[in-house]
């Protein structure tokens, strides 16, 4: 009697550690002060690079922004506007983020315009 054939075993398949861990400092570049991390750890990948400069000069835009309302509200008058305007800014703020962080897993860059110029700079 013959032995019964064995298919071949599959080929390896990718480390799913590459990408599971690039599409954490993809999301990580968003979130704060936490960019640092992906901005120390994935020196040689350009994408992570980008976007993590990108998260850290986007947080630093809003910080600014809100420093500005902050000392706009205030000014007698101007103050009870810029108040409730800014109670509503983080709405806005957190799409932008989100937005970001679907763009940058998704392979694709969110440009902001002011903010991404900036970043290409550096």
């Amino acid at each position: 009697m013959s032995e019964p054939t064995i298919p071949p075993p599959p080929p390896p398949a990718a480390p799913a550690g590459d990408s599971s861990n690039k599409t954490l400092m993809l999301v990580l570049s968003y979130l704060g002060l936490l960019a640092l991390v992906p901005l120390l750890v994935e020196k040689d990948d350009k994408e992570v690079q980008w976007h993590a400069k990108h998260g850290l000069v986007q947080m630093a835009a809003w910080i600014v922004i809100f420093m500005v309302f902050t000392i706009l509200s205030f000014i007698p008058g101007v103050g009870c506007v810029t108040s409730i305007i800014s109670l509503f800014l983080w709405i806005p703020m957190l799409v932008v983020t989100i937005l970001s962080i679907v763009k940058a897993t998704q392979g694709s860059r969110f440009i902001i315009p002011g903010i991404s110029n900036l970043v290409d700079k550096f």
